[in-house]
């Protein structure tokens, strides 16, 4: 069966440049893949790519999203940063999609390092950011959000355990379409906050859990354990090692010990 529908252009809620183009399709097969190839055929900086089913969707660490047909958001959008920027677009993402959900629903999500959103400890958001270069120059960033809306995550015994989403967490049902227009709006204030002062970070710091606790950190084949003790501007984790050294990690799997 086909994975991929003729898509809709819609019109954006935001005024702005995240937005401005919205391409909709019915089923897709990932939005990440489907913004990476119209970022190379050079779609405008802040066209979003939104599926009503993802059938192969990704986070980080090349893992598969749930996203099912009815109760999720599945979106990409498609962005053109200086490199100096590149770093930060992470916290946008994240920062944005808290402050949405924080917005629609008063629940008070949290950010597990780099970029899960939390709610009472369990994953409701998922940020995948993938960078398309061209001759050694940065062509496009494709920010990829994931959200689970309104199905319950037990009727998947892979995340049961792990997942949750925004309507078990408010206990009334949540609509999708009011959470991803407040998305795109937030993405785009602080978007045009990040491109006119260069930075996020003290924005979004507050909001990280991870900051201060003790973990354990899973990078490829490589497990690091101690307390996180500080997230740098550009988002690295330093950690402080049980022997008092101190690494610094651009990215990996965070377990936070209670």
């Amino acid at each position: 069966m086909a994975t991929q529908r003729a898509p809709m252009v819609l019109k954006g809620p935001t005024g702005g440049l995240i937005g401005r183009n919205i391409v909709y399709y019915p089923r897709l097969t990932s939005t990440m893949e489907m913004g990476k190839r119209l970022a190379k055929e050079d779609m405008g900086e802040g066209t979003v790519i939104i599926a009503g089913e993802q059938t192969e969707g990704r986070v980080r660490l090349g893992r598969t999203w749930v996203s099912p047909p009815e109760g999720s958001i599945s979106l990409s959008i498609i962005l053109r940063p200086s490199m100096a920027r590149l770093p930060q677009l992470n916290m946008v993402a994240s920062l944005a999609t808290l402050r949405s959900i924080t917005r629609v629903t008063g629940l008070k999500p949290m950010i597990k390092w780099p970029n899960d959103i939390l709610i009472n400890g369990k994953k409701v958001s998922g940020i995948l950011i993938e960078n398309a270069f061209e001759g050694g120059d940065l062509k496009a960033a494709v920010v990829g959000i994931g959200i689970n809306v309104s199905f319950d995550p037990a009727s998947f015994p892979e995340i049961a355990r792990i997942a949750t989403s925004l309507s078990m967490e408010a206990c009334t049902d949540v609509s999708a379409r009011e959470v991803t227009t407040s998305l795109l709006k937030e993405l785009d204030k602080l978007y045009a906050d990040l491109r006119r002062t260069g930075t996020v970070y003290d924005a979004w710091l507050p909001f990280v859990e991870t900051l201060g606790k003790w973990v354990t950190v899973r990078s490829g084949d490589s497990i690091e354990e101690g307390r996180a003790e500080a997230i740098d501007v550009d988002g690295s984790l330093v950690l402080r090692r049980p022997d008092g050294s101190r690494l610094t990690l651009t990215a990996g799997e965070v377990t936070l010990h209670v």
